[in-house]
This record gives C-alpha cells, sequence and structure tokens, in this order.
C-alpha cells in the first residue's frame, strides 16, 4: 500500500551557485561517497533526498546524510541506501520501500518517491508537515537540484549496502 509520496524540482545553475557560495552545505547534505559527484548531480540527489522527506511526512529522525542516493551502475536505476537513525526511522514508520525516480531538462532536475508500507502514520498531509529546506538558511530563498541521469529505482526502507 502506499504510505507517501513526495516531488521535489530543482533549478540547478540556482543549485550550483548556492553550493558555491557555500560550500559547508556539501558536507551537511550529502554522504561521503556522493560529494565528490559534479554539482549536477549533486543537485539531482538533493531533490531526491527532499522528496523522501515530503514521502515520510516531515523530517523529524531524519538525517540528510545518513540518506544516500546510489547507483550500482551506469545503466541501473537510482535508489536510496539508508544508514543508522533514518533507516530505523523509516522502518518504524512502518515502510518496507521506497520508490524513486529522477529526470532532468532544461536546467531542471525533478525527483518523485513512493513510500509503500503498513496504512500508518506516514500518510500525512506533507503541506501542513512544514518541511523547510536547509538551503534556505543559505541564501534565503528554497533551493533545488538536478542529476545526470533519469531512471526509477526501488531500495528496501533500512537496507545498508557495504
Amino acid at each position: 500500500m502506499i504510505v507517501g509520496i513526495g516531488v521535489d524540482l530543482v533549478d540547478i545553475p540556482r543549485f550550483e551557485s548556492t553550493i558555491m557560495r557555500t560550500p559547508r552545505l556539501r558536507d551537511r547534505l550529502f554522504t561521503e561517497h556522493e560529494r565528490g559527484l559534479p554539482l549536477r548531480s549533486l543537485a539531482a540527489r538533493y531533490a531526491a533526498k527532499e522528496a523522501l522527506i515530503k514521502a515520510l511526512g516531515g523530517s523529524d529522525g531524519v538525517t540528510w546524510t545518513e540518506i544516500e542516493v546510489a547507483r550500482l551502475g551506469e545503466r541501473e536505476a537510482p535508489r536510496f541506501e539508508l544508514t543508522g537513525a533514518t533507516a530505523q526511522t523509516v522502518a518504524a514508520l512502518g515502510i518496507t520501500a521506497l520508490h524513486l525516480s529522477l529526470s532532468h531538462d532544461a536546467g531542471l532536475a525533478i525527483a518523485y518517491v513512493t513510500a509503500e508500507g503498513e496504512a500508518g502514520p506516514v500518510a500525512v498531509d506533507v503541506v501542513s508537515a512544514g518541511v523547510e529546506s536547509p538551503l534556505d538558511e543559505a541564501d534565503g530563498d528554497e533551493a533545488d537540484g538536478s542529476d545526470v541521469a533519469d531512471g526509477a529505482g526501488t531500495s528496501t526502507a533500512g537496507e545498508t549496502t557495504p
């Protein structure tokens, strides 16, 4: 059963300029593996993480660096790898699978996340959840991001990869 959905749209040039102005955001928002990627790829991963938080109904118990958007290979679909308290939070919400789709075009990136699991507390009105962007404090505005590849993927909530 679908228990949550989230979508986020990112303006790639705006995201890139925000990261260039505030380099510490790279460490706050991305895992060690993600940090070395081109800014365009980071923008898409940012959109994916924002969409995930919306699908969860908010950011309580979620740490940005415990969410990694990974690919097993060039032709593989993107998927989430969750660790630590974030993986525990997602499991506690009864989420059994996360589906991720990323796309980009014309300087924009979009991420769409569907959370599957048992009906329960995650099925909330995301608008009233008051989700705020960590980029807001960097430049006073909401910024968004993009990915270098399109695709749809599935990840089991709470699954970690070595």
